[in-house]
């Protein structure tokens, strides 16, 4: 039973587990705040355009009963690409560009002459006196 436990707890303790669930936390947070922004601001500008009280009611229409409503799948769409471009511009981008400028100063560091090694030296070192004798 200690085994299981163990193992469960080395899973739950690995990064990757960790980042992903901070990651959920942080994404549901982030998706509350774009879609107050589009409910607030952006929904309504675009169901004044068509007409509506909300994105919607936009393209509703009953058929035998059955109510059929574009808008509500047009909301939905909206909404994930509202949040997905948010999220890329506000966190993927950055980050891309900030992991691009790490990488490139790692490279500029490797590219710097650091000098000979200590094997080189003994060498020379080794080399220098041979000379002098």
């Amino acid at each position: 039973m200690s085994k299981i436990l163990d193992g469960f707890r080395d899973f739950i303790m690995r990064g990757n587990v960790i980042d992903l669930a901070v990651g959920i936390v942080i994404g549901g947070a982030f998706s509350a705040v774009i879609t107050s922004v589009v409910d607030g601001l952006i929904t309504p500008i675009v169901a004044m355009i068509f007409g509506q009280p909300d994105l919607t009611q936009v393209m509703t229409f009953t058929i035998n009963e059955a109510v059929f409503s574009i808008g509500l799948i047009l909301d939905a769409l909206f909404k994930f690409v509202t949040i997905a471009a948010a999220i890329y511009f506000l966190i993927v981008l950055p980050m891309n560009h900030l992991a691009e400028r790490r990488a490139a100063k790692e490279e500029k560091a490797e590219e710097e002459p650091t000098g000979p090694t200590e094997v080189e030296l003994l060498q020379q070192i080794r080399d220098e006196l041979a000379k002098r004798q």
